[in-house]
């Protein structure tokens, strides 16, 4: 005979059956979860960088590359060809002003020299020998006219005597006449000599004035050897840093050859090279910041360079701390050129996942995902970049480099 069964039994066996089904839909989630966290795809959070859109202030800048350089920088050159005699100084050491850095072979100009002194020595006695030539030549002109002068008395004396017996009848026309040719032609004679005494004056004087000419071209032709001579010893042309020397005892050097660079110790400046896409941006005297290992020093645009080489453009950039002590010589730094400041807009920080302005993809996160969406950038000065729309502040974005999974709508992130 069938017994009923008893409520005790009917009560566990629903409480079974509703653990297996519970245990059944638990294990369905989890398998459901599982094969969703192996099919879409994820990063982890160490491997992104998060930033937040905020309100704050940004400057338009230009980055470009620089090296530091000296203010003040002279260069030594050779005077001619010659060769290095004697080295008296190394690259790096300071020296002083005057100092003997190192000494040319000086025997050519030595002997070009002694040539010129001995051409000057030449037209000096020249000019000394047509001085007593004209002397003698005046002396023996004077000599002359004394001795036309007194044939002219006489003959002008026979003249008058002439004429008187010419009255008398005891001399002819043809004596007359004779005696008074005479006296023209001593009379002619006498301007002569006389002009004789200007022409050689004259011709003196030229032949003088032509030797001396020589002799002030020969003098300046001198100074400039002894010039030359004295750049030979190659001194320092102030007191600084000697940066660059021609060091081997022996080398050939052309003229006009630099063999000595010195600089001014602890006063640089910066010498930026930058696209010339960016020439009509730049102005004389915009703000620059020059960054090294994280310290930035500020500046100004000094000078635009007007030759473009190779499709760059230079710059050179006064500091407002010279003297800074970071700065070494051709240390190369950062250069960021402002050409414009916003304030109170929209910025992010800046990272690898932006690329210069206007619109582009970007991925938001919120609830552990990244969800590809669109901004619009605008100035960037390096540090942080302008979000001109398609934010709101408070948002956060992934600012390294999204290129792993840059063509995908979601990205899960792991923590």
């Amino acid at each position: 005979m069938d017994q009923a069964i008893g409520i005790d039994i009917l009560r566990h066996r629903r409480l079974l059956r509703l653990g297996s089904g519970i245990l059944l839909c638990a294990g369905f989630l989890g398998a459901a979860w599982g094969i969703n966290r192996a099919v879409r795809p994820g990063v982890d959070a160490a491997d992104i960088v998060v930033a937040e859109v905020r309100r704050g202030t940004v400057d338009n800048t230009i980055n470009a590359a620089g090296v530091v350089i000296p203010v003040h920088e002279e260069v030594v050159s050779s005077p001619g060809m010659s060769r290095v005699a004697r080295v008296l100084a190394k690259p790096g050491q300071q020296v002083k002003q005057g100092e003997l850095l190192l000494e040319l072979d000086d025997r050519e100009i030595r002997l070009a020299l002694e040539s010129l002194k001995e051409q000057l020595a030449q037209q000096e006695n020249k000019v000394a020998t047509l001085g007593i030539e004209m002397e003698q030549k005046l002396k023996q002109t004077a000599s002359a006219i004394e001795l036309l002068e007194i044939d002219l008395q006489a003959s002008r004396a026979l003249r008058e005597r002439n004429r008187k017996l010419r009255e008398s009848g005891l001399v002819s026309g043809q004596d007359l006449l004779t005696s008074e040719l005479n006296v023209q032609r001593n009379e002619v004679q006498l301007r002569q000599q006389r002009a004789l005494i200007e022409d050689t004056r004259r011709a003196t004087a030229g032949s003088i004035a032509a030797a001396k000419l020589q002799q002030a071209i020969l003098q300046k032709q001198i100074v400039r050897q002894e010039s030359l001579l004295e750049q030979t010893r190659v001194r320092a042309p102030f007191s600084g840093m000697l940066t660059s020397l021609v060091e081997e005892a022996g080398a050939s050097v052309a003229a006009g050859q630099l063999v000595a660079r010195v600089s001014e110790l602890n006063n640089y400046r910066v010498e930026a090279t930058l696209s010339d896409f960016h020439a009509r941006q730049l102005e004389v005297g915009q703000p620059v910041r020059v960054e090294q290992n994280g310290e930035v020093l500020a500046g100004r645009v000094h000078t635009i360079l007007p030759e473009i080489q190779n499709g760059s453009i230079k710059l050179l950039v006064d500091l407002e701390q010279p003297h800074n002590p970071m700065l070494r010589n051709k240390m190369r730094v950062d250069v960021n050129v402002v050409t414009g400041h916003k304030a109170d807009v929209l910025v992010i920080d800046s990272g690898t996942a932006f690329n210069g302005k206007g619109r582009q993809p970007a991925f938001a996160v919120r609830d552990g995902m990244a969800h590809r969406t669109l901004l619009e950038l605008g100035a960037s000065d390096g540090k942080v970049v302008e979000v001109v729309s398609g934010a709101r502040p408070g948002e956060r974005f992934i600012v390294s480099g999204t290129g792993a999974f840059k063509d995908l709508d979601n990205i899960r992130i792991s923590q």
